[in-house]
């Protein structure tokens, strides 16, 4: 019995280490594309029609999707494509309404939803509790850029954006995942920089680099929460069916 149990631990701790060095989603980088387009899209409002924003916004959903599924290598199903498209779908009506800006804060929940529904099957769905708690935390977000283009207390978070892959870059534990930390610094490299270049828009009180302090700290809270969700992983199987 002895051998068997150690050769059974020994599977299982081989399985383990397989899982923490398989591909991630980059969920951070996300959050980092998140900020930019949100960023420009404050400095396009000049625009008359919400029709001229929408390219910006579907290369931004473009981005963020690749950067949830396209790292583990394996194409989302019909079901996630679909339910990672519904959100968009149901704000049709806001940007019908000329209220397409306030629509597109839903760019801030974007990466934590693609990285929820990474984690869920068919047979495994949401549960009502983390959806819930998921449009709190996004409602949060909302109020918190609000809050920072009046009273910019959360502008210094920007700089979060390079700090945590740069910090993940240095860790051992995410050797294996260099890659997703220097793609994480560039392109949060590229949102500070930008949002500190780009000129505020006519109308506009609140510059640029405030409100992505603002999206940065409302993007990282809420992606932080869901990077803590269970993932939704196979069981171990032997040779003898014993499942662990």
């Amino acid at each position: 019995m002895a051998p068997r149990a150690e050769a059974l631990s020994a599977h299982v701790q081989s399985r383990r280490r397989g899982l923490s060095q398989s591909a991630h989603p980059w969920a951070f980088p996300a959050v980092s594309v998140t900020v930019l387009s949100l960023t420009l899209l404050s400095y396009d409002m000049r625009w008359d029609s919400v029709i001229q924003l929408l390219p910006e916004y579907i290369a931004a959903h473009l981005l963020i999707r690749a950067c949830i599924f396209g790292p583990v290598g394996k194409l989302p199903s019909v079901w996630q494509s679909m339910a990672f498209l519904q959100p968009d779908v149901l704000l049709v009506p806001l940007a019908l309404l000329d209220l397409g800006f306030w629509a597109g804060r839903w760019l801030l929940g974007l990466p934590a939803w693609g990285l929820m529904l990474s984690r869920w099957t068919r047979g495994e769905p949401a549960q009502v509790l983390q959806v819930l708690t998921f449009l709190g935390l996004l409602a949060l977000g909302g109020a918190i850029l609000t809050f920072n283009v009046i009273y910019p207390v959360f502008s210094l978070y920007l700089f979060l954006l390079p700090t945590i892959p740069m910090i993940r870059l240095a860790c051992p534990e995410y050797r294996t995942r260099e890659l997703q930390a220097v793609v994480g610094v560039l392109l949060a490299l590229v949102a500070v920089v930008v949002a500190f270049n780009v000129p505020t828009a006519e109308g506009l009180w609140s510059s640029p680099w405030t409100f992505a302090g603002g999206a940065a700290t409302a993007g990282l809270m809420i992606t932080f929460w869901a990077q803590g969700l269970p993932r939704r992983s196979r069981r171990l199987q032997l040779n003898d069916r014993t499942i662990v």
